[in-house]
């Protein structure tokens, strides 16, 4: 099959099979329970490949049409520099996948296909990046900078006060940005120093964090207008939650002020709780409890980290290394 360009205009136009994409994140969302971030990444996902199939093969919106080798074009094309202006990563390829596997699994379940194109897919392998993290100097630098944006009038009283409950809780208590903007007043127990998150799946845990994020996070209270009225910790303009996008923007601004590297994302103040816990000596499983994982596997790509300090350590310090 020949490679297939998407156009602007082609992005824009309606998606063939909407009908069943729209079920599909309303049965992601209402069944499922996953965030409004996953069913939102989901259906575009399929939605990517169904504008797609519709260039390449004359997809009309029949789901059962697609083959296997249908799939494997569209992992190709899309992994090309000659076919796309911005060719995906092998782990968005992963992703994409993923949601449309999880799309045909929702097909069959409802009896609308009889077999998916899915299955004995080939992926190409994922590259063993360890996740990034700051160093303990440097989370500490980091966690500085609201007061020194404070003090050289860069930012008010209250984004001070918000913004440095905001980071000390995404380091704290090692929260996922949704998990953050989702927190309500009525789910902090500051006498026994938890949270009760609502993570992925809508599934809850209870998180310790230190008395340095939850004396933030009461600071945080007392400065709403109406605390005993407010649901959200960290309310947004509209009266609902707090946009991820205004939590990345402000720690891109703090990150600068530090001169600390600009790639740091919340998500990966979420990397470092882990690994610094695990650097302390903390168990392995209670670091899964903490951050919300369901399986071991995900916490264990920590350990690598750990692992891979102490190699460099020992290459640098040993006699004989």
């Amino acid at each position: 099959m020949p490679l297939v360009l998407i156009s602007e205009e082609d992005a824009k136009a309606p998606v063939p099979g909407e009908g069943r994409i729209w079920q599909f994140c309303e049965f992601l969302k209402h069944e499922r329970r996953l965030s409004r971030y996953t069913v939102r990444n989901y259906g575009e996902a399929v939605r990517d490949f169904a504008r797609w199939a519709q260039a390449a093969c004359g997809f009309g919106g029949d789901f059962s049409k697609i083959t296997r080798r249908d799939v494997r074009d569209f992992i190709i094309e899309r992994q090309s520099e000659t076919a796309s202006e911005t060719p995906l990563s092998r782990r968005t390829i992963h992703n994409r996948v993923s949601a449309l596997r999880s799309f045909y699994r929702f097909l069959r379940s409802r009896k609308l296909v009889s077999a998916s194109p899915m299955s004995a897919l080939v992926l190409p392998k994922l590259p063993k990046n360890l996740p990034k993290f700051l160093t303990e100097t440097q989370i500490a630098e980091l966690l500085k900078m609201p007061a020194r944006a404070l003090e050289q009038a860069l930012i008010s009283e209250e984004e001070f006060t918000r913004d440095t409950a905001a980071l000390e809780t995404l380091y704290g208590g090692g929260l996922r940005i949704s998990e953050l903007c989702g927190l309500t007043v009525a789910r902090i127990d500051f006498a026994a120093g938890t949270l009760r998150v609502l993570g992925k799946g809508n599934k809850e845990r209870i998180v310790p964090v230190g008395k340095i994020a939850m004396r933030a996070l009461q600071e945080q209270i007392n400065s709403l207008a109406d605390a005993e009225g407010r649901a959200f910790v960290f309310p947004g303009n509209r009266g609902g939650a707090l946009s991820p996008q205004t939590i990345q923007h402000r720690l891109k601004k703090y990150l600068k002020l530090a001169g600390l590297p600009m790639d740091i994302t919340p998500h990966k103040l979420r990397h470092s709780c882990a690994t610094h816990m695990l650097e302390h000596d903390a168990d392995l499983r209670l670091v899964q409890e903490q951050l919300g994982h369901v399986n071991l596997s995900t916490t264990q790509i920590y350990t690598h980290v750990t692992l891979a300090r102490l190699k460099k350590a020992y290459k640098k310090a040993h006699p004989r290394a």
